[in-house]
């Protein structure tokens, strides 16, 4: 076998360290410790330990064991039995790669492919056993509690607990699967095994952790599975057990009434870290990964537009009405025209409703869209014609919205609302302007005077009748003059009649 006379000449580690009793040699020279480290080097004297990793290539194939090369000049073997799968028709063949556990150091080294591939002893089990060293094994059936494994030949149980690090709710998914695993019972010289998955995930998951928890730092975009839904949000496990929560906020830009209409369990997602707190809560998100939809507001909307959106939810101070994905404005309830009921303004809109809405006021900075919900059927729910045009001089109709110790306030159009000041209301100080004025009753103003940002407009109920009164005497007194007319006529003409001579 290529290999063997070499490695018989081949002095041992103990060969070639000093005997207790030998003569000290003198402090080699510079020259002599070049001379030791180049024949350490060619020798390939390198010492392992048993249950450590190592990766060779196959050099050459007995009729029971094979010669790996890891490194060096050194060469270790390995059973036949234990490169060969049961379940393959491939076969060792020298240059294929190998990785492997040192199993024993007596006598030279001695690999295991894992303790798995191949029939295995019970002694190896045994060792496999007392050293901690994984196996592997493949799940045969689902039995009472657990399943049936078998390692290298041998029976063994793994309890249901044991084979995942998670729930398995359909113990069925792990039948003739090929899985390593520990042994963590071995009675009476490995004739009854039992073994475990969990352990060697567990501390795979460990490791993974770590990495995990490296990369993942503000700004970081991960891949991740979705472990669970609430009605807050949803844990995500971004690998080796480490989870964040994806909040329902930063599930998308549009609102998120139901998580697990978005997300379920068992989805694979991506996700962007937005916050590690303490080193181990992590916040992440999924609508960062995708446009703003704010970006474009101020090229498709402007102040005066009106447009069509749908009522998504009722406050006590407006309702809310989504423009589209993720832009949402808010129609106060002082743009409302008033009813005279307390809340009566609730009953123009039904969550859900598409409604007419005119744009109001557009705070980028913010991201707020206030907006004025239309009467249906009108020339601007409509989309033509334009707002009230509310000037000094102008003579208006608007609603009673409320009263105050000073004087009235009227609802103008959607979020122009002036004030009648007591001493032109028209009405004499000891009368009751509540009476006089009703809440939600239509009354006639003209605009006296407006600011320049069109916030504070004074009007006039007394400039109207007082109007309304001139505009009546002058109607009178048109009437009296044609009337006059028209008697002068009469007269004249009777007179011009009886002047006349008769004809006989």
């Amino acid at each position: 076998m290529p290999g063997d006379d070499e490695a018989s000449d081949r002095p041992r580690p103990d060969s070639v360290r000093p005997r207790p009793d030998a003569k000290q040699p003198e402090p080699p020279s510079e020259g002599t410790e070049d001379f030791a480290r180049m024949l350490e080097e060619s020798l390939g004297l390198k010492f392992h330990q048993e249950g450590e990793t190592v990766s060779g290539t196959i050099v050459a194939v007995g009729p029971e064991v094979a010669f790996v090369d890891i490194g060096g000049k050194g060469e270790a073997t390995i059973d036949i039995a234990e490169l060969s799968d049961p379940d393959s028709d491939a076969q060792v063949k020298v240059g294929d790669t190998v990785q492997a556990i040192v199993v024993s150091t007596a006598g030279g080294l001695r690999l295991s492919h894992k303790l798995a591939r191949g029939a295995l002893t019970r002694q190896r089990l045994n060792d496999a056993f007392q050293a901690g060293l994984p196996v592997e094994g493949r799940v045969k059936k689902a039995i009472k509690g657990g399943y049936e494994v078998r390692v290298g030949g041998q029976r063994a149980f793994c309890p249901i607990s044991q084979i995942d690090a998670h729930f398995t709710a359909d113990p069925s998914v792990h039948v003739g699967q090929a899985y390593t695993f520990r042994i963590i019972e071995c009675k009476e010289d490995g004739k009854e095994l039992v073994v475990s998955r969990r352990a060697l995930l567990q501390e795979q998951e460990g490791e993974r952790a770590e990495e995990i928890r490296a990369t993942a730092v503000p700004g970081a975009v991960l891949p991740g599975r979705v472990v669970s839904v609430l009605a807050y949000g949803a844990f995500v496990d971004l690998g080796g057990g480490v989870q964040g929560l994806l909040h329902v906020s930063e599930m998308g830009w549009s609102r998120v009434e139901n998580p697990s209409e978005l997300v379920r369990p068992g989805d694979e997602i991506t996700v962007k870290v937005l916050r590690v707190d303490d080193g181990r809560k992590i916040s992440l998100g999924l609508k960062q990964l995708q446009a703003d939809p704010w970006s474009t507001v101020a090229e498709r909307y402007k102040v005066g537009q009106a447009l069509t959106g749908k009522a998504t939810r009722i406050a006590e101070f407006g309702v809310f009405v989504e423009l589209e994905p993720g832009i949402e404005a808010l129609a106060h309830l002082s743009t409302f025209a008033p009813t005279g009921k307390k809340g009566g303004w609730k009953a123009a809109v039904q969550p859900g409703a598409a409604v007419a809405v005119e744009i109001l006021t557009v705070d980028l900075e913010r991201k707020r869209i206030g907006v004025a919900v239309l009467e249906e059927g009108s020339a601007r729910a409509a989309g033509a014609g334009a707002r009230v045009e509310i000037v000094p001089g102008a003579r208006l109709t608007g609603q009673v919205e409320r009263h105050e110790n000073y004087g009235v306030f009227v609802f103008l159009a959607p979020g122009r609302t002036g004030l009648i000041h007591l001493s032109e209301t028209g009405v004499e100080r000891e009368n009751d302007l509540r009476k006089a004025f009703p809440v939600g009753t239509d009354i006639e103003v003209i605009v006296l005077e407006i600011d320049p940002a069109g916030r504070r407009i004074q009007l006039s109920r007394k400039a109207v009748l007082e109007a309304r009164e001139k505009s009546e005497v002058r109607e009178y007194a048109e009437h009296q003059d044609q009337a006059q007319a028209e008697g002068f006529g009469s007269l004249g003409d009777k007179l011009r009649a009886a002047m006349r001579p008769s004809k006989k």
